[in-house]
């Protein structure tokens, strides 16, 4: 009887808030993308293990959405916000590809991670928004954050950074492209979409532009096994399913707990990778991951009840 009446409770609390555990599954599953993409990366190749994941994606967006119609959809938010996701895809998922090691590959993760800083920093400047002066310190919280990361142990050393950096500019740079670019994408597509959500679009979109790339490239033909097919099919049903489940929990879920929650996935995001990459990090590191995380949802707190300047 007592294992009715909890099952009972349980299944009634799983329905009221099914929105929300929608939300919260798509955040956890979001942060196995590092892991991933590197996996993939290093199984088949850079760009062609890249344009594989998102095909399946989106395959597996478009049989669990549907086959979109573009005429349902503004033109300005198609081209717009659709080259902005394409070029941000392209840029995260390259970064992870060509860096030189998997610890490397973290590093261009937690770089991507500035997103939401700098996303309230843009919302700022665009809305003219009077925020608390907090805000600024909180950035830059986050900036420290990554520089922490790259530095390593050798603590905030201009030369060190430089030295890293340079080491291997481009992954360093499509990093940073791609976290102001997200930023851009979230502050502007918010007006152009009018409610409505081209994701599988735009995901075939990364895919085919992904090919374009592989083809124009000197990346080896694939090698298909047992274990790269099945990485392949579970990072494509992952991301996609990330992505749908988040287009259920928007519907009517608790936005502001999952956006609060969302903020942690620079930590998710580390913890699963040096798990699934076998990495072991150094105490450095998670400091700047915790202040990436630290500054960004400093961030969101401070601007949460902020309006816009009259």
């Amino acid at each position: 009887m007592f294992y009715h009446h909890a099952l009972n409770f349980i299944m009634s609390l799983l329905s009221k808030h099914k929105y929300t555990l929608f939300g919260v599954l798509a955040i956890l599953l979001w942060s196995s993308l590092t892991a991933f993409i590197r996996d993939l990366s290093e199984l088949f190749s850079p760009i062609g293990g890249a344009a594989l994941m998102y095909s399946v994606s989106a395959i597996f967006l478009i049989l669990v959405m549907g086959v979109p119609r573009l005429s349902n959809y503004p033109k300005r938010y198609l081209v717009f916000g659709g080259s902005l996701f394409v070029i941000y895809e392209m840029c995260l998922a390259l970064s992870l590809g060509f860096a030189n090691s998997r610890q490397q590959a973290l590093e261009m993760a937690i770089i991507n991670y500035l997103w939401p800083a700098l996303t309230i920093l843009f919302s700022i400047i665009v809305n003219r928004t009077k925020v608390s002066v907090l805000v600024y310190p909180s950035i830059l919280i986050a900036f420290l954050g990554v520089a922490w990361c790259i530095a390593g142990n050798s603590g905030l050393s201009v030369e060190v950074l430089t030295a890293n950096i340079s080491d291997n500019p481009v992954p360093y740079s499509m990093a940073f492209a791609a976290a102001f670019i997200w930023a851009v994408y979230c502050s502007v597509t918010v007006k152009l979409s009018e409610g409505k959500n081209a994701i599988s679009i735009f995901f075939a979109a990364t895919a085919i532009f992904l090919w374009i790339s592989y083809g124009l490239s000197n990346e080896p033909s694939f090698e298909f096994n047992v274990y790269s097919s099945f990485t392949l099919l579970l990072a494509g049903v992952v991301i996609g399913g990330g992505y749908a489940l988040w287009n259920q929990a928007i519907i009517g879920g608790n936005l502001v707990l999952l956006g609060t929650l969302s903020y942690f996935i620079p930590v998710l995001s580390t913890l699963f990778a040096s798990i699934y990459l076998s990495l072991s990090l150094t105490n450095a590191f998670w400091q700047g991951v915790v202040l990436v995380t630290l500054g960004s949802l400093m961030c969101f707190i401070v601007t949460r009840k902020t309006k816009p300047a009259q």
